[in-house]
C-alpha cells in the first residue's frame, strides 16, 4: 500500500514540476517579448527624431550621421504619415506586385489600423517659434518585426509540441500498459486451459467406466455433451493470445449446434426462436471461437431479460453478406451505451469482469474479418446484436 501511494506522490510531483517548468519558460517567453518591444519602440523613436532633424533642417551637419539612421530599419514596417494625411515615407511594407507606392495609398487605411493594433503610434512634433507650442508634424505608425512575430507565436509552438510529446508518451505508455494486460491475460488463459484438463481428463474415463455400468444410457449422453462443451472451452482458453486457423465451414450447422447446446440448459421461461435458412452456407470460420461468440450474445441476453422472456437468433443472407441478430426483450440499452458495451471491463452486471462483448469484437473483427455492433436497442423493450460476416 505504501508503494503504491508513493508512485503516486512521485507522479503528482513529475506533474507539478512539468507544470512549474512550463509556467516558467512561458513567463520568460512573454518577458523577453516585451523587452524586444520595448527596445523596437527605443529605436523607432531614434528613428523618429532623426526623420524630424532631417525634414526640418537639410543643411544639418549631422547630415550622413542620419541617413545612416533612417536607412538602419531593414526589418520593422512603418508607415509615416503628414498632419493633412498625406504619406510621407514608408518601408519594409509587404505588397502585391509591382508598385510599392500605388499599393500603399490604396491600403494606407488598412496599415494604419493593423499597425495601431500593434504597436501605439509616435507622434513628430515641432515646437512653433511664436506659440512656443507643439505642432503635429507627422505619425510614425509601425508594426512588429518578422522576428518579433515569430517570437509572439513561440509560446503556441512550445504548448503544441509539450502536449504532443505528452500525447506520445501517453500513447506509448497505454499501449505498453495494454500490451501486459494482454500477455497476462493469455497467460492466465492458457493455464485455465491446463488446469482444467487434468479433471477433464479423469472425467473421460468416468464416463468409459458409467458405460460399463447399469446406468441410463441418456444419462451418459448428456455427460458426454458437457464434456465435450469443457473440450472446446479448453480449446477456447488455449488459442487465446495466438492467431487462431480459419477453416471452410457451414456457419448454419454451427449456429444450430450452439443454439441447441445453450437451449437445453437454459431457463424455461425464455422463448427460444431459431430462424435459419435451410442451405448451407460456408465461411471462413474458428468453429469454437464463433460458438463462443454466440454464446455470450445469448448469455447477455438471457441475462438482460433476468431469465425470462423472448430469445431469437436470425440469420439473413445477402449475396456474400451474412448477418446473424441476436435479438431479446430485455432491459435495452442507451445510445451512449452502444459502443461503450464492447470494452473490456465494462459491465452493467454487479458480477462479472465485463470480457464477453471485448472478446466477442476481438474474434469476430480481429480474428474473422467481420463487425459486430449493437444494431438497435430500446429501454424495456429489448435489444439487436448484430454479427456481419463474408461468405465464401
Amino acid at each position: 500500500m505504501s508503494l503504491l501511494k508513493n508512485r503516486q506522490l512521485v507522479r503528482w510531483i513529475i506533474v507539478i514540476a512539468s507544470f512549474a517548468i512550463i509556467s516558467l519558460i512561458l513567463w520568460n517567453t512573454y518577458t523577453f517579448f516585451q523587452k524586444f518591444k520595448d527596445e523596437e519602440r527605443a529605436k523607432m523613436e531614434i528613428w523618429s527624431n532623426a526623420q524630424k532633424i532631417f525634414s526640418s533642417d537639410e543643411n544639418n551637419p549631422n547630415f550622413d550621421f542620419l541617413i545612416k539612421i533612417l536607412n538602419s530599419n531593414n526589418t520593422t514596417p512603418i508607415l509615416v504619415i503628414n498632419a493633412d494625411g498625406s504619406i510621407s515615407n514608408y518601408n519594409n511594407i509587404d505588397y502585391d506586385g509591382d508598385d510599392a507606392s500605388a499599393f500603399v495609398k490604396k491600403n494606407k487605411d488598412k496599415l494604419i489600423k493593423q499597425f495601431e493594433s500593434e504597436n501605439i503610434p509616435i507622434e513628430i512634433t515641432y515646437t512653433d517659434t511664436k506659440t512656443q507650442g507643439k505642432v503635429l508634424f507627422s505619425k510614425l505608425y509601425y508594426g512588429n518585426a518578422p522576428l518579433l512575430n515569430k517570437l509572439k507565436y513561440y509560446p503556441l509552438t512550445l504548448l503544441l509540441i509539450i502536449f504532443l510529446f505528452g500525447a506520445v508518451a501517453y500513447f506509448f505508455y497505454r499501449s505498453s500498459k495494454i500490451a501486459a494486460q494482454n500477455k497476462l491475460w493469455s497467460g492466465m488463459a492458457k493455464e485455465t486451459a491446463h488446469q482444467i484438463g487434468t479433471p477433464l481428463s479423469s472425467l473421460i474415463g468416468w464416463a468409459e467406466i458409467l458405460k460399463t455400468e447399469n446406468v441410463n444410457p441418456e444419462y451418459i449422453v448428456e455427460i458426454e455433451k458437457d464434456i465435450d462443451r469443457l473440450q472446446t472451452i479448453t480449446e477456447r482458453f488455449s488459442k487465446i493470445g495466438s492467431l487462431p486457423t480459419l477453416e471452410k465451414t457451414d456457419i448454419v450447422k454451427e449456429t444450430k449446434d450452439t443454439y441447441d447446446y445453450l437451449k437445453s440448459r437454459s431457463s424455461k421461461l425464455i422463448n427460444f426462436t431459431l430462424k435459419l435458412p435451410e442451405e448451407p452456407i460456408y465461411v471462413n470460420l474458428n468453429k469454437q471461437l464463433y460458438s463462443w461468440t454466440i454464446e455470450n450474445l445469448v448469455k447477455n441476453a438471457i441475462d438482460a431479460m433476468k431469465g425470462k422472456g423472448d430469445l431469437t437468433i436470425v440469420m439473413t443472407q445477402l449475396e456474400n453478406n451474412l448477418k446473424i441478430n441476436v435479438i431479446d426483450t430485455g432491459k435495452g440499452l442507451t445510445k451512449n451505451q452502444f459502443k461503450t458495451v464492447f470494452e473490456p471491463g465494462y459491465t452493467t452486471k454487479k458480477r462479472g469482469w465485463g470480457l464477453g462483448l471485448s472478446l466477442a469484437k476481438r474474434i469476430i473483427e480481429d480474428f474473422h474479418g467481420g463487425k459486430i455492433k449493437v444494431a438497435q436497442s430500446q429501454i424495456d423493450k429489448g435489444t439487436i446484436m448484430q454479427i456481419a460476416l463474408k461468405t465464401v
